[in-house]
């Protein structure tokens, strides 16, 4: 089989997502290229969660999950409910005895954990070893995978699989791909190393599904990497503290979604009008205003182009994959440094919480293009008239220069003016930046 398709679903608290990345990793190790779209509601507790995780053969991984399952894995009767249509002729299905209903094969979870003295979420694992018996996956990898991926309890776990891998009779065998296994890597986590190479120093974020993963994937990298991560009271801060980061000459990003980003959009005329580069992920989900915050949409493109009130220049890029957030979350942030521009970085909940097989390798994730404190001709004008439209950069403590950042309409040396003239003279120059950046890609 070089195209294969599981559906695991159970409850809230049943480990779902964990589970759908372990059965991830056993088809990544097996030389699939894989993709995974976890589904959840947007509850504190309770509700149906499930994962839907796609392998192929090819190099690339499919982006996508098919309608279909090849293997169907139901910890609850709702999984079946909810997703018998995806079942084919020749589908196999998992089940829990004695809580679902079906025509399958039956894991005895319970009784397997009360022989192992396992707490209840480890029932997941029971699941992974019936399906890897039932997709004829050795022994050896689900071994190799638990041991890897499952820091704590990882002997406990394994005996639990090994049992439900006894119990299961080989349905379905599921083939080895030719793929080395690589990382696996979330949208969000994509975008964080892109923003590692292009010498991010500073994330500032307040939590907002899908947006959330990037903020928490940087906190875990910000003590190997050197970075600041920064979770403020609210999205207003956010976006001032960024531009504060910004005008000090350090490279900052930002994260949110649509609702979080309506209360940024004074502050993007800010960068706009102050010329400060600023990299805003805005990652996508159903509106309006609360909407549905765990699931994707992408009607935002519009607002991400228009927003902010007055005309000036941004970049906006929009990934489809994890390879390209890589790619285009460090070109961003390179190009709003170069052109002193905000920089969009346009996601959905697709592509921030889905999860990829990703070949790093194109991407060596070097520090570079930090902004020094070299000194600068006098009189410093900190927006100098260019043809470019991109003044010379520099910073407080910048020998030489007074550095004065201003949100009125101002003249080359930062200064308020009202003057008729400079006014379209300077708004010509910032305008300018959009051919600068047209050029740059």
């Amino acid at each position: 089989m070089d195209d294969v398709t599981v559906l695991i679903g159970g409850k809230a608290g049943d480990g779902i997502n964990s589970a759908g990345t372990m059965i991830s990793q056993l088809l990544n190790h097996l030389g699939y290229s894989v993709y995974l779209y976890f589904d959840y509601p947007s509850l504190i507790r309770g509700g149906h969660n499930f994962a839907i995780i796609r392998g192929t053969h090819s190099s690339v991984s499919p982006g996508a999950c098919g309608e279909k399952a090849d293997f169907l894995l139901a910890l609850d009767q709702t999984t079946l409910e909810r997703h018998n249509n995806r079942q084919k002729p020749d589908s196999v299905l998992l089940f829990t005895e004695g809580l679902v209903k079906a025509n399958g094969q039956a894991v005895p979870v319970k009784e397997i954990l009360t022989a192992e003295q396992a707490p209840a979420v480890m029932g997941n694992s029971a699941f992974i070893g019936g399906f890897a018996r039932a997709a004829g996956i050795d022994w050896e990898i689900v071994d190799r995978v638990f041991r890897r991926h499952i820091p704590k309890g990882t002997d406990q776990n394994l005996r639990v699989a090994r049992s439900a891998y006894d119990r299961i009779a080989t349905v379905r065998p599921v083939f080895r791909g030719p793929n080395p296994p690589r990382p696996l890597l979330t949208g969000n986590e994509a975008v964080g190393l892109g923003l590692i190479r292009g010498g991010l120093d500073a994330y500032i974020s307040y939590p907002m599904t899908p947006s959330s993963g990037l903020l928490h994937f940087l906190a875990g990298e910000s003590e190997r990497f050197g970075l600041t991560v920064v979770h403020p009271e609210n999205e207003i801060a956010v976006i001032l503290m960024a531009l504060g980061a910004a005008a000090a000459g350090k490279r900052a990003a930002v994260g949110t979604s649509g609702g979080g980003f309506c209360l940024m959009t004074e502050g993007l005329s800010l960068a706009g009008m102050a010329e400060l580069p600023v990299v805003i992920l805005m990652s996508q989900r159903t509106g309006p205003s609360t909407g549905l915050p765990t699931y994707t949409a992408q009607a935002d493109l519009r607002f991400v182009i228009h927003a902010g009130q007055g005309e000036f220049p941004r970049l906006v890029v929009a990934p489809s994959d994890a390879s390209e957030a890589i790619a285009w979350s460090s070109r961003a942030l390179d190009l709003a440094w170069r052109c002193q521009a905000p920089a969009f970085i346009l996601t959905d909940k697709t592509l921030s919480e889905g999860m990829y097989s990703t070949d790093l390798s194109p991407h060596d994730l070097p520090v570079f293009g930090r902004e020094g404190r070299e000194a600068v001709e006098r009189p410093y004008q900190r927006y100098a008239d260019t043809p470019s439209g991109v003044s010379p950069p520099a910073f407080p403590g910048t020998e030489g220069a007074v550095v004065k950042v201003n949100s009125y309409t101002h003249d080359e040396s930062g200064i308020t003016t009202e003057d008729g003239e400079v006014t379209a003279q300077m708004t010509k120059k910032r305008l300018r930046k959009a051919e600068t950046l047209k050029k740059s890609l």
